[in-house]
């Protein structure tokens, strides 16, 4: 069956207007293991078979094989052993692109799928790669595919000095946008003089419900969801994650060591799933909306309480209870916490400063995530209301909608 909606590299391969810019030009490529066209095979052998003279390819967080399972394991270069052209590491030991890297290609085609999210990293790779490109006077393509979480805007902006790995720049957790869309706006935020194209998508309409053609509400309904990074399993993750990520910040667990990570807002051996849930809907039952929460039960085999039993709540962005436009998976995250800290007070929430995320320092990996300190005192102020988050969230939602609204392309 033909799929109603053409991501960037299927685009790029049946048009020979296209593939003739490439004529001639050494083509590094950025993929991982969801960089596949629609019959899925994936892009560089599809590249490569098309004729595009592919000199080198770069593997993001969690590599160009998706083999790394944690955050902050690092992939080295390699070469490839079919081809025999270098694969270089964005997140190894460099998370920018160094000169050599740039010097192996002309036009670097960026081939990742993303799952709407700030802290995602290869948000944060596509700006370094055009830095580094405006640099050394080199050409970036952005192959672009859909924002699964579709184009709900929520969560607070990232404060300026907060800047990280998984803060590439001031946006909110859910952006809404596509890379293609991110990379536009980063041109014209960082005033880049940088060669940038977008190979635009057809017939993708993130809008549109599940009996709609180019449906799914972000995701194609009719296309098939392959891991870009080994704990995004399903679009209910990456519709869940804008919210479920900030647990890496926490000490409750986020279902690492399970077959279904970063679906739950906390796993605990020690906290019962069903008062935290009544204690959400007694606080704030609107935040609760759009998303069928369940509590349940697991057990880790590694990471937080491996090996204990946990109880949890799950959530089930999807099915006939599913509301895409009032799910606000960052405030259902924040409420989370919020009643685990009114019913437990003393509870250790946060991970301490001595854990590094994303390689700071001396900064809660809760502030990391969330670009600023706001979300973590709002749930440690026990005076502090849910009109109190939402008005800083709402300002600063309405501030990026309107700053990004010409870089839209669908």
């Amino acid at each position: 069956m033909t799929s109603s909606v053409k991501f960037g590299i299927d685009r790029l391969l049946a048009d020979p207007a296209l593939l003739k810019e490439l004529e001639g030009r050494r083509v590094g490529l950025v993929a991982h293991p969801a960089s596949v066209t629609q019959d899925l095979t994936h892009t560089l052998d599809a590249l490569i078979v098309a004729g595009v003279n592919v000199a080198s390819a770069f593997g993001p967080q969690h590599g160009l094989k998706g083999d790394k399972q944690d955050n902050m394991v690092e992939t080295s270069d390699e070469v490839d052993p079919h081809y025999g052209i270098p694969i270089f590491s964005l997140y190894g030991e460099v998370r920018r692109p160094t000169g050599q890297m740039m010097s192996s290609a002309d036009v670097f085609l960026f081939d990742l799928q993303d799952l709407g999210c700030r802290i995602y990293t290869f948000v944060t790779t596509l700006l370094y790669l055009l830095e580094e490109a405006e640099k050394v006077g080199k050409e970036v393509w952005v192959l672009d595919r859909p924002n699964p979480a579709g184009r709900p805007v929520e969560g607070t902006m990232l404060i300026p000095g907060h800047e990280s790995f998984v803060g590439a720049a001031p946006m909110p957790m859910r952006h809404g946008l596509t890379l293609g869309e991110m990379g536009h706006w980063f041109v014209d935020h960082f005033d880049l003089d940088v060669t940038y194209k977008v190979v635009a998508m057809e017939g993708w309409r993130p809008g549109a419900g599940t009996d709609a053609v180019g449906s799914g509400y972000g995701w194609p309904a009719d296309r098939i969801w392959i891991n870009p990074s080994p704990n995004a399993a399903s679009v209910n993750m990456a519709r869940c994650y804008a919210g479920t990520v900030m647990i890496e910040g926490a000490t409750v667990s986020e279902g690492r060591g399970t077959t279904r990570p970063l679906e739950v807002l906390f796993g605990a051996p020690d906290i019962d799933a069903k008062a935290v849930m009544a204690e959400m809907m007694a606080f704030a039952p609107e935040w609760c909306s759009g998303v069928r929460v369940r509590d349940c039960w697991f057990e880790p085999t590694f990471h937080k309480h491996a090996g204990k039993l946990c109880n949890a709540l799950m959530l089930h962005a999807e099915g006939p209870s599913y509301d895409h436009a009032n799910f606000q998976p960052w405030r259902l995250q924040a409420l989370a916490f919020k009643a685990i800290r009114r019913l437990y007070p003393d509870y250790e929430l946060w991970r301490g400063k001595d854990f590094k995320y994303e390689y700071t320092n001396d900064v809660l990996a809760i502030d990391v995530i969330n670009g600023g300190p706001s979300l973590r005192e709002w749930v440690d102020d026990a005076g502090a209301g849910p009109d109190a988050l939402d008005a800083l969230a709402s300002h600063d939602e309405l501030a990026w909608a309107q700053a990004v609204r010409e870089h839209v392309i669908y």
